[in-house]
């Protein structure tokens, strides 16, 4: 499958930095709070605000890079939404596993309701989380494209120079 001539491995190769920068910010989170710092600090290593930031980046680095259109960061979106909700369902699996809560299964970050149901948890993840995430993040990454191309549109390599006047007139 190709969107607007890239494949999906095109697309994941551009992401890369962004990919591994949610996952840092996840493995980092998730150690901290292994390691009993306060939920306050914690809470400042954010697995969403860091796919929201890579969403906008991936945007602008589309936009220099000349790497696509529209559907390219609807594409972005996507990947990165979902590789950011397959982090925290991995560390939900984890929690289930070996029955020690961690900062993705405490109370005030597993929605309403959801307590210590990790299936209920997990299906929330892949419905809202990744909806949300690609619905919010593929609006906010089209608009940002939309004003980059205002601003700064993409420079035009095919357009035919001005053609000098061949007569011109001297007064």
């Amino acid at each position: 499958m190709k969107i607007c001539g890239h494949r999906l491995r095109d697309h994941v190769r551009l992401l890369a930095p962004f990919l591994i920068l949610i996952g840092i910010v996840w493995l980092l989170r998730l150690c901290l709070d292994f390691a009993g710092v306060s939920r306050s600090i914690v809470r400042l290593f954010s697995v969403t605000v860091a796919c929201a930031f890579s969403i906008l980046a991936a945007t602008v680095v589309i936009h220099r890079s000349k790497f696509g259109s529209y559907p390219n960061v609807v594409a972005a979106s996507l990947i990165l939404a979902a590789w950011e909700q397959a982090l925290i369902i991995l560390a939900i699996c984890a929690a289930a596993l070996t029955g020690r809560e961690n900062i993705f299964t405490a109370p005030e970050f597993s929605g309403p309701g959801v307590g210590h149901h990790y299936v209920k948890h997990i299906i929330g993840q892949l419905t809202y989380g990744v909806g949300a995430d690609v619905l919010f993040g593929a609006a906010t990454g089209c608009l940002l494209l939309w004003i980059l191309r205002m601003i700064l549109p993409p420079t035009m390599q095919n357009r035919k120079p001005a053609r000098p006047a061949r007569y011109a007139v001297h007064r």
